[in-house]
């Protein structure tokens, strides 16, 4: 029998235009999953980053934040401060400058206006600049690149000190503010609960910042707000040795307790600004230490009362 032959030359069947478009996409979503992931580009930051942070609310740290700002804009140097506290904003009051509040720091990251056109420029000090928190977005509008990116651009605008003034606690917003920083503020009242709640920060400090993930230290400092000697003597509130002990940190200034740091931060003018105010003096004391300046803790014993002061009551 002969054998059989095919009727035609090529007996392959021919492949479906649609499965070779399906193959080709697939081809092309592995090569995608699989390729290595871009190398991002760590922006450098120029400007010294120092955040005012603590473990618990309303110990003052935006009142140090901005005193701080103003301390080192009357030094001559280039200072944005920002506030960090999204849903919160208090920063802009005590600056005096919440009425000129367009855009706020939220407002930059999502690129829904310019840096410059958040910046809100002091009227006391033309070296000296705000940028306000969001009263209305959530804590998590706030990102680890857009607030990297903004730092990066003021350093490169020539800022010389970015003050990061941080929510309380260890929500996001505050460890953003302490991530990039080269050197943190860590306000304290002289109490037991204020003194244990800075301790777990000091934790986060020499753990979770961009220092510490390259084997540096972020530069910490103590500063210890409402401090009465009066109280301290009567054994009422713990004393400046009794803090230092316990958290291991040098003093960078001891704030007296004063009516006056309510009424400034009322006004709208920090308490840093009052000359006659002892809270005041002690904030310039302090802002003189973080330059390197040596000046002796001032306001930390209680006033001896002179023999006529006694007698007549003084």
């Amino acid at each position: 029998m002969d054998p059989i032959t095919p009727a035609s030359g090529n007996t392959e069947t021919p492949i479906d235009a649609t499965v070779v478009e399906a193959v080709a996409k697939v081809t092309a979503e592995v090569a995608v999953a699989t390729a290595p992931a871009p190398v991002k580009t760590e922006r450098k930051i120029k400007a010294e980053v120092l955040v005012v942070t603590s473990g618990k609310g309303g110990v003052g740290k935006t009142t140090t934040s901005a005193s701080i700002a103003c301390g080192l804009a009357r030094q001559g140097k280039k200072v944005c401060v920002i506030d960090f506290d999204v849903g919160l904003r208090n920063l802009d009051l005590i600056m005096g400058c919440e009425r000129r509040v367009v855009y706020d720091f939220v407002n930059v990251i999502h690129g829904e206006c310019t840096l410059r056109q958040a910046l809100i420029k002091d009227k006391r000090f033309d070296n000296l600049y705000v940028l306000a928190a969001s009263q209305t977005r959530d804590k998590d509008a706030l990102t680890k690149d857009g607030v990297e990116k903004v730092l990066a651009d003021l350093s490169d605008d020539g800022f010389q000190f970015i003050v990061c003034d941080s929510p309380a606690g260890i929500e996001k917003g505050a460890f953003l503010a302490m991530y990039f920083a080269d050197r943190a503020i860590v306000v304290v009242n002289p109490e037991v609960s204020s003194v244990r709640d800075s301790d777990r920060i000091l934790g986060l400090l020499s753990s979770k910042t961009r220092r510490a993930e390259k084997g540096q230290k972020v530069r910490e400092h103590l500063l210890l707000t409402r401090y009465s000697p009066a109280r301290v003597e009567k054994g009422d509130m713990l004393s400046i040795k009794d803090v230092q002990e316990i958290l291991g940190l040098e003093v960078v200034g001891v704030i007296p307790e004063s009516p006056e740091v309510l009424q400034s931060s009322n006004s709208g003018e920090p308490v840093i600004l009052s000359a006659e105010s002892n809270a005041g003096q002690a904030y310039d004391d302090a802002v003189a230490r973080l330059l390197g300046q040596k000046r002796e803790l001032r306001f930390t014993s209680v006033e001896k009362k002179g023999f006529f002061a006694k007698l007549f009551g003084g």
